[in-house]
Parts: C-alpha cells; sequence; structure tokens
C-alpha cells in the first residue's frame, strides 16, 4: 500500500478516534482495569505462562476449533467426575451426606438419557458450527502481552457479572411467557433433582444462547483471549457445579460471604420451585427481584448447621 494510502487513512480514521477517546473520558473518566491492581503481583505471573503457550502451541491455540475443543473437553472432564460420585454416592454414606436430596440416588437410565441428549445437541448443533467456524473464520491473531493479573482476574468477574444478567433476563422470560417455556425450556425442567449432566440438557436455542453470551461478553469487555478462555473455564465449572446436586463445604456458595452466590442448593430449589430463584450465578438479581426464594436448604446444609447448634 502506497504512503499516501496510508496516511489518508489515517486523516480518516484520527476524527473518530478522538471521538472515541473524548466519550471515553467525559462518562467513564480515565478509568482503566490495569490500573486497579489490589496489590497483586502484575509483570511476572502470567507472562511466562503465555510466553510458553504463545511459543510452542501458537498454531493449536490460533485455530478457531480452540474454544470449541476446550469447552466440550472441560465440561465432559468435570461431568465424568461427578457421575463417578454420583454412582459411588448409594454405597458411601461419607459422599451421600453431602447430597441435596440424599434419598433420591441418580440411576443409570438418568444418566444415559441425559448423555444421549448432550452427544446429540454436540453432534448436531456443536460439531458442524465448530466446523463452519475452522473453514470460513481465519485464525485468530495472538498478543504478544499476557494480560495482567488484576487484568485476568476483574476480566473474568466482569464477564461473569454480565452473564449472569443477560441469563437472568433469558430464564425470567422463558418462564414467564408459556410459549417460550413450553417449546424451549421444559425440557431442562424434566428433572426435579438436577445432578451434573443435567447442566447441557437443553434445547438447542438455550445452547445457543448460552454459547452466544460466552463467545459476546469478552468481546464487549475487550478481554485479552486468555482472559476469554480463563472465564469459559470458569463459567462451565461454576454451571456445572450449580447443576451438581451436592452441598459441599468447599462449594462457592458456602465460601462467597453474605449470600452473594447461588450455588446448587439454590438452583436445585428452582428446579423444586421453576418460578423462583432465576439467575444462574448470583443472587442480588432474585433479591432485588423479589424472585428468590426461602426453599434453599439441603440435607448436608441443615445437618451442618444443627452440628454448630
Amino acid at each position: 500500500m502506497c504512503e499516501d494510502s496510508v496516511c489518508e487513512m489515517l486523516a480518516v480514521s484520527r476524527p473518530f478516534e478522538m471521538t472515541v477517546i473524548s466519550l471515553r473520558n467525559r462518562y467513564c473518566g480515565n478509568f482503566y482495569v490495569a490500573n486497579m491492581t489490589f496489590g497483586l503481583p502484575e509483570s511476572s505471573v502470567l507472562q511466562p505462562i503465555w510466553d510458553y503457550l504463545h511459543t510452542n502451541h501458537e498454531s493449536t491455540l490460533r485455530s478457531p476449533l480452540f474454544p470449541v475443543l476446550l469447552s466440550v473437553s472441560t465440561y465432559l472432564f468435570l461431568v465424568a467426575l461427578f457421575t463417578v460420585v454420583d454412582v459411588l454416592a448409594p454405597y458411601c454414606p461419607s459422599i451421600n451426606k453431602y447430597k441435596i436430596h440424599p434419598d433420591k440416588p441418580v440411576t443409570w437410565t438418568d444418566i444415559w438419557r441425559t448423555l444421549g441428549l448432550t452427544t446429540y445437541n454436540h453432534l448436531v448443533y456443536i460439531f458442524p458450527a465448530a466446523v463452519g467456524q475452522w473453514l470460513w473464520r481465519p485464525p485468530i491473531p495472538l498478543p504478544k502481552e499476557a494480560p495482567t493479573l488484576s487484568e485476568f482476574l476483574l476480566g473474568i468477574l466482569g464477564c461473569t457479572i454480565l452473564f449472569d444478567f443477560q441469563y437472568y433476563l433469558w430464564h425470567l422470560l422463558h418462564h414467564k411467557i408459556g410459549w417460550l417455556y413450553r417449546t424451549f425450556h421444559a425440557i431442562h425442567h424434566q428433572y426435579n433433582e438436577p445432578f451434573s449432566l443435567v447442566t447441557q440438557y437443553l434445547s438447542a436455542w438455550e445452547l445457543f444462547s448460552v454459547g452466544f453470551w460466552t463467545t459476546l461478553d469478552p468481546l464487549l469487555l475487550q478481554c485479552h483471549c486468555l482472559t476469554t478462555w480463563g472465564f469459559m473455564l470458569f463459567n462451565i465449572w461454576i454451571s456445572t457445579d450449580d447443576h451438581c446436586g451436592y452441598d459441599f463445604p468447599w462449594s462457592l456458595h458456602n465460601l462467597v460471604p453474605f449470600g452473594l452466590w447461588g450455588g446448587s442448593v439454590k438452583h436445585d430449589a428452582h428446579h423444586q420451585k421453576p418460578n423462583t430463584n432465576f439467575a444462574p450465578f448470583f443472587s442480588h438479581w432474585d433479591w432485588l427481584a423479589g424472585t428468590g426464594t426461602a426453599l434453599a436448604q439441603s440435607a448436608a446444609m441443615r445437618g451442618r448447621e444443627s452440628k454448630e447448634a
């Protein structure tokens, strides 16, 4: 490209760039996520990891198939672990005592049924979409610099908060509008006592909706690709944990203070009383909208509280 063309492009783009900067400074001020360090070590934590990945696995990371393979493999790994726990629970009191419904074991019929729909959705919808991305989407460029630790953590938190709001609205509408519920969401509520494989026991529309926001939100927040992949893994983990059917002492809802995190107990309550507890992760939207429920006690939680009393 000739020098004059480059100058013309810069001249055209500069007013737009200045407009964006002026609007940002006017309405947002000079706010940068990277400035919020919270005393975390910034430059030495993630850069060596990113340098290793960038140097040794660049072609894999740039592939449009990589996020799909990462998501699917992570989900299958997590549900495999929880399924082993489900199979052992009836014969192992030390595990069964943490079940939200200890008197209702997960049967092999439940496992094969949910696994069948999960496999069908991945073969019929996810795999063709992944192949389409691989054929038509060019490999993504990888930045040389890793995100700072604060950018990484705050990016995952920001995406989770945004996703939580989006799914709350989607979930609320699909319960309040009968046609949407019957057509797209009722299949997920065939199980009143969820277990890990119910996480993706979904209609194609719901599966694509969740995948769309998981992909879109890091783009909206301009996250580094390493942050994007971290959010994808975190989202899959907490979604599976929401449906696992266990109330472990180390579960997030038992660690996050002030009842801010919903977790498996509150989502189990949603399957018991479907017009309550619509938020997937946090509790503030249900509290603000009055859609929460007090039906959020598990046998494991009651046992711990009785011991403490």
